[in-house]
């Protein structure tokens, strides 16, 4: 693969929303492609094509993962390991999605947005560093947002043999993601979006658009 530098070059017509999950980067990022008549590549709808791509040379942590049950992936374990093991939080597949993007015509912009763009991945493909933006949600914010769009009886969580347990590991995990995200993107000097269950949708739309210089 090219260097970083040639990348951000490549890709200097890519958007980026990463963030933690249910911050509302899937809403944004459709809202934006709309307005402007930009490309939408959602990573979550990859992630089965990418899994099958990827070997076990390059992702050990995705087919460890792949090979365990239900109840191994989401009840048996502490959140602290599914954190510091689950596959896209350590960058694997990554490469597949620059591929992915490289493959798509430069014209008309691309937004790409998903959990997985982790900002000490992203930050060297940036030819303007107001490209990205990480949506940070609160745990309140979460709560109210997947409470919004989950059904009683559906979800991977009622899939193992104890669901409730299951989803406060996979709460749990997700919180301590999303604080890693503030981190790193203050480290990294990247902007970050906080998202409270008082910001509106018309609301965020505007800061993301502010942020991109839009």
């Amino acid at each position: 693969m090219a260097d970083a530098a040639e990348l951000a070059a490549r890709l200097r017509h890519v958007y980026w929303i990463g963030g933690g999950s249910g911050a509302g980067k899937s809403t944004i990022a459709g809202r934006l492609a709309e307005r402007y008549g930009w490309r939408l590549y959602a990573t979550d709808d990859v992630m089965r094509d990418h899994a099958g791509r990827a070997t076990p040379e390059e992702a050990p942590y995705l087919h460890e993962f792949m090979a365990m049950d239900m109840d191994e992936r989401w009840v048996n374990r502490s959140p602290e390991l599914m954190l510091e093991t689950f596959h896209w939080f350590r960058g694997e597949g990554f490469g597949l999605i620059v591929e992915d993007l490289l493959r798509l015509p430069r014209e008309p912009c691309v937004i790409v947005e998903g959990f997985r763009l982790l900002p000490r991945l992203v930050k060297p493909l940036l030819a303007a560093p107001e490209h990205a933006v990480w949506l940070l949600p609160s745990p309140d914010f979460r709560q109210a947002a997947f409470r919004s769009r989950s059904v009683p009886g559906e979800g991977f969580v009622w899939r193992t043999s104890d669901p409730a347990r299951a989803g406060r590991n996979l709460a749990e995990r997700d919180h301590m993601f999303t604080r890693r995200l503030r981190e790193e993107t203050g480290r990294l000097r990247l902007r970050a979006i906080q998202v409270g269950t008082t910001t509106t949708e018309d609301e965020l739309a505007e800061q993301v658009t502010a942020a991109f210089r839009l």
